[in-house]
């Protein structure tokens, strides 16, 4: 229909001016502005220095609509707007709920190979918010990209080399010493308990390199051992790795995510060193006290090492090496890296490297910089010890849905009531406080920090997951009440609709619009946004209007409605990565 609209434009735009090839743009207005809006008078009338409102008067006299469109009215400052046809609107939902389709599948990205790397912890570690908080958001953008028409790979880069896993090591075989532990002790530990002595042992091993020099110089020499693959360190080196990986893909599956390719810092540092050493020879890269250099202030950058004195690759080399390795495996047309807005200027530096070294892969890449996750109690940090994980968060987020549950016995006054039901009530708990988390965190422009609340993100009312979660359970209440799902006939016996409908019935309409702008822009958030306007206007038309006690040809037309909105909300929260229930 979008292509429909701007093919009537450009035509109506020929007798204006017929030379004009000019590159018409539909925006989504507020409901009560249309369907479809243009600023194309706006713009002509900039170029022949003319009144907006005339042209876009003329324009619209010009236009030769059809009945699909129902309405074209201007408004200052010459804006066209364009509302659809009911008929034409409640056909398309008549088809989708016949065919049970898609709604907000497009083909904007078709074919298009990217791959999204996002995640990427380091070794030895627990898993920690800010971790989460990149999965959640790389997650969400390569479903965007897939319901796009992109073939999407997706990929994680963990640290498995340098100097936190010196401190790290230090701190397990000090660890051990105090506890008396062994390797063969802690491999009985449970998972968890693995995960939370590897936290405790990088925390003791980050506070032994500030305390003084000689521990530092110890640290050290660990890490040198650990490039070397010195079996004396080996041994401890490869049990915590295995203990790491198990670990983080229970979190990983936790989180709904399956990675096509895993990368590690040690394999890529390989191909950086060398890389680096070859561009030395050709003049990117220089010496500068036994280390090599990439001097950053000849493009108004600030200068870093990628080679250190020591002769091993930093992680700015790992990162050139990192990058045509993903090529090799996957070449694709666009690379997306999902990192904390922390590294950005680091980023800046070494994509500038990579530019030398490779223009075309430099074009291609890009990065999504996220902002800091806050709880109440301030900043956590791993380095003091008190990290906030995300295991922690995502168990305590459960834990409050559950209690949300537990208070909710009734919810709905009319006769399409949802019932709230406790069975397989862990289960329902954890689906709803992961919505919690993912929502509250993709709601947001991705670029910001963001400052978790649990009573507003576990909470069934207001802009929060579980709220939308309660809206699919609502519809699918009022749904399963019924077998009059035959809509064939619908256009043929509704003669109007009230307000609450056509607002609904229009909202629903925007979905595909607001996907494809979301997977354009890699916005999550204008999803959320939706999806919240949407189950509010739901659920203010579902206060208002009978469904099941209507009459026959109007409750077929709102039963309609009540499908395509509980749909769609399944859609859009599988673009956040979220799951609906059936009962709460």
């Amino acid at each position: 229909m979008e292509a429909k609209i701007k093919r009537l434009i450009a035509h109506a735009i020929q007798d204006i001016d017929a030379d004009a090839l000019l590159d018409i743009q539909l925006t989504i207005p507020q409901l009560q502005f249309g369907d479809f809006s243009t600023n194309i008078a706006l713009i002509l009338a900039k170029k022949q220095k003319k009144n907006p409102m005339g042209l876009a008067e003329k324009i619209k006299q010009n236009m030769k609509v059809d009945e699909d469109i129902e309405s074209v009215q201007v408004l200052k400052p010459g804006f066209i707007n364009i509302w659809l046809s009911k008929k034409t609107l409640l056909q398309k939902f008549i088809t989708i709920a016949i065919n049970d389709e898609q709604w907000g599948k497009s083909t904007i990205l078709k074919d298009k190979k990217i791959m999204v790397e996002y995640t990427d912890p380091n070794f030895f570690k627990e898993f920690h918010v800010g971790h989460l908080y990149s999965n959640i958001v790389g997650e969400s953008i390569a479903r965007l990209f897939e319901v796009s028409g992109a073939i999407v790979k997706r990929a994680n880069y963990q640290g498995d080399v340098g100097m936190h896993v010196a401190k790290y090591i230090w701190g397990m075989i000090q660890k051990m010493k105090d506890e008396s532990l062994t390797l063969e002790k802690i491999n009985h530990f449970k998972l968890a308990d693995k995960a939370k002595f590897m936290g405790q042992a990088y925390t003791l091993g980050t506070q032994a390199f500030e305390k003084s020099e000689e521990l530092k110089k110890e640290i050290g020499e660990i890490n040198k051992k650990i490039y070397t693959l010195d079996p004396e360190i080996l041994k401890f080196y490869d049990t915590s790795r295995k203990w790491t990986l198990a670990y983080y893909e229970t979190v990983y599956e936790r989180l709904g995510t399956k990675f096509d390719y895993y990368y590690f810092e040690r394999e890529a540092g390989k191909i950086g060193l060398e890389l680096v050493k070859k561009y030395l020879k050709g003049g990117i890269f220089e010496t500068s006290d036994g280390a090599t250099i990439f001097h950053g202030e000849n493009y108004g950058l600030h200068t870093r090492v990628f080679i250190n004195s020591a002769g091993f690759p930093t992680y700015e080399a790992k990162d050139l090496g990192l990058a045509l390795t993903k090529y090799e495996d996957f070449p694709y047309d666009s690379s997306l890296i999902v990192v904390g807005s922390e590294v950005k200027e680091y980023f800046t530096v070494v994509l500038k490297a990579l530019e030398k070294i490779n223009p075309e892969l430099r074009k291609k890449t890009s990065h999504i910089f996220h902002g800091m996750v806050r709880l109440p109690e301030g900043k956590m940090s791993s380095r003091l010890g008190n990290i906030v994980t995300g295991t922690w968060l995502l168990d305590e987020s459960a834990k409050k849905a559950k209690e949300k549950i537990q208070e909710v016995k009734k919810v709905g006054n009319n006769e399409e009531g949802s019932k709230v039901v406790l069975d397989k009530q862990d289960e329902t708990a954890e689906i709803v406080g992961l919505a919690a988390i993912k929502y509250a965190l993709l709601k947001n422009n991705v670029g910001g920090n963001i400052k978790f609340d649990f009573d507003e993100s576990v909470s069934f009312e207001g802009n929060s997951g579980p709220y939308l979660q309660y809206t699919y359970v609502r519809c699918q209440s009022v749904l399963e009440k019924t077998d009059m799902l035959d809509f064939a006939s619908l256009t043929r016996t509704i003669s109007s609709l009230n307000e609450d409908e056509s607002s609904l019935l229009r909202l629903c309409y925007q979905f595909p619009e607001i996907v494809s702008k979301s997977a354009v822009s890699k916005c999550p958030n204008y999803v959320a946004t939706y999806l919240f306007d949407l189950a509010q206007t739901f659920n203010f038309f579902y206060q208002k209007n009978p469904i099941l006690k209507a009459e026959e040809d109007k409750k077929k037309l709102r039963l309609l409605l009540t499908k395509i909105t509980s749909q769609i909300i399944k859609e859009g929260l599988y673009l956040l990565g979220i799951q609906t229930v059936q009962k709460m």
